[in-house]
């Protein structure tokens, strides 16, 4: 990578913002990517049974749709950090925004027509969108920051992703669905609405945003488009340590997606729940995960990125995903308190999945030559864990029910597996040694 590439364009005078670990040159593309994600959110806890109910179609069939949107998401994830790497991260940004309205207008026409097939295609071509757009802003976070800064800085940013997908896009959904007239009909309201807060957010972020780093070449100039493009894979393939840190952080939010899919059902209608008190659940969970994203990169910053990853984003995590499954099924279906119950084990696995944030500052530091090619794997796994946990979904529900196991086995075994998935990341976790996560290194 080019000196100029890397020279993080800190601003001569510090502001606040810097200070708590917001480059003040990029604050209002954080801003552009929350409200962009809160418009990906408002879909994010009714699609299921949305599809479902209007294509006519079982919540396994939808779970297989899901899961080739989120090989797009996959591919678009790598392409975010590659392209970031060969352009420039805006230049991807704005790509990714055409491709998301574009594929959005015509997933909503696709659905109204009652065909699986084109629903399917639509929505899948919509699923390169996002990760272009979002996860270059991450890229270019990571080639602007400070390095003793770089796990705040990351934590911001899922501070703003995760704050709009899915809590305030969850909050949007709770007020639109019903003033566009409820059920089905108020859900294709709010997701047509989904599509101005994209725009907004999008604005916001081309507009606001003015670092020149943003506009041109990180990849070395030597390199030819198609060296830049396949570093990050030749990388991973070379280097254990690469390939190791992609896997913890595919399998890191892989249980979110995973629950997105089974859990509105089960939360909304086989236990009696309804709805609206599913999306407060969710806004409730998502907004503790808000509140300690920032706090878990300054606590990564501060006592080690592989010790806060390993022991409060994968061990806490794991259990509490064991709690937001079965304290629903344990109190009352129905019941207020039941629902403050299951609210607040849900809301510790949101807070507890806060502590892999430092993994975007592992990343890129496993081999500091190649910061791009780390980032485009970075980028990969992190949309890729939307691919996962979809795969895992369809695949465990596909084979129990085969088996004839009934609905609450089989989505138990959902939940297991995801636990498995935790305890190999665990192991992984701790061969992700790098010299600025020495005691002492990060504020040299």
């Amino acid at each position: 990578m080019s000196a100029a590439a890397t020279t993080p364009s800190t601003p001569q005078k510090e502001h606040f913002l810097d200070r708590i670990g917001i480059p003040s040159v990029l604050k209002w593309g954080f801003l552009g990517v929350l409200i962009f994600m809160t418009g990906l959110g408002v879909e994010s806890n009714f699609l299921t049974p949305h599809l479902a109910k209007l294509l006519g179609s079982s919540e396994a069939t939808i779970a297989v749709v899901i899961g080739f949107y989120s090989v797009a998401v996959l591919i678009a994830s790598y392409l975010s950090g590659a392209l970031s790497d060969l352009w420039g991260p805006r230049r991807v940004m704005l790509l990714g925004f055409i491709i998301w309205v574009v594929f959005e207008v015509a997933f909503l026409v696709a659905i109204q027509t009652g065909s699986l097939w084109l629903t399917g295609i639509t929505y899948f071509l919509r699923g390169f969108g996002f990760p272009l757009f979002s996860f270059s802003f991450l890229v270019w976070i990571n080639i602007t920051t400070p390095v003793e800064r770089n796990g705040t800085a990351v934590g911001w940013f899922y501070v703003m992703f995760t704050g709009g997908l899915p809590t305030l896009g969850s909050l949007v959904a709770i007020g639109a669905i019903p003033a566009f007239g409820g059920g089905a009909e108020g859900e294709t309201g709010a997701m047509w609405l989904s599509i101005a807060l994209v725009v907004v957010g999008f604005c916001i972020a081309w507009f606001g945003v003015k670092a020149e780093n943003g506009n041109r070449r990180i990849a070395p100039a030597g390199e030819s488009a198609g060296q830049v493009i396949s570093s990050g894979i030749r990388l991973t393939l070379t280097n254990r340590k690469v390939l190791q840190g992609f896997l913890v952080r595919l399998i890191n939010t892989a249980p979110e997606f995973g629950m997105f899919i089974i859990l509105p059902a089960v939360i909304s209608t086989t236990l009696e729940w309804g709805q609206a008190r599913w999306l407060t659940m969710t806004v409730c969970v998502y907004a503790g995960n808000i509140l300690f994203n920032a706090m878990f990169g300054a606590i990564g910053d501060r006592f080690g990125w592989r010790k806060t990853v390993q022991w409060c984003g994968i061990v806490g995590s794991a259990l509490g995903l064991l709690l937001w499954w079965y304290v629903p099924h344990w109190v009352e279906p129905g019941s207020t308190w039941g629902f403050v119950l299951s609210t607040i084990a849900g809301v510790a696995f949101g807070i507890m999945l806060a502590g892999f944030v430092p993994m975007g500052a592992i990343m890129p530091a496993l081999v500091p030559e190649h910061k791009g090619a780390a980032m485009a794997m970075y980028t990969t796994a992190a949309g890729g864990a939307y691919f996962l946990g979809s795969a895992v979904v369809a695949i465990v529900l596909n084979v129990t029910r085969a088996l004839g196991m009934s609905s609450f086995a089989s989505n138990s075994a959902v939940v297991w597996t995801f636990v498995a998935l935790y305890a190999c990341a665990f192991v992984m976790v701790n061969h992700l040694r790098v010299p600025q996560d020495e005691k002492g290194a990060r504020h040299h």
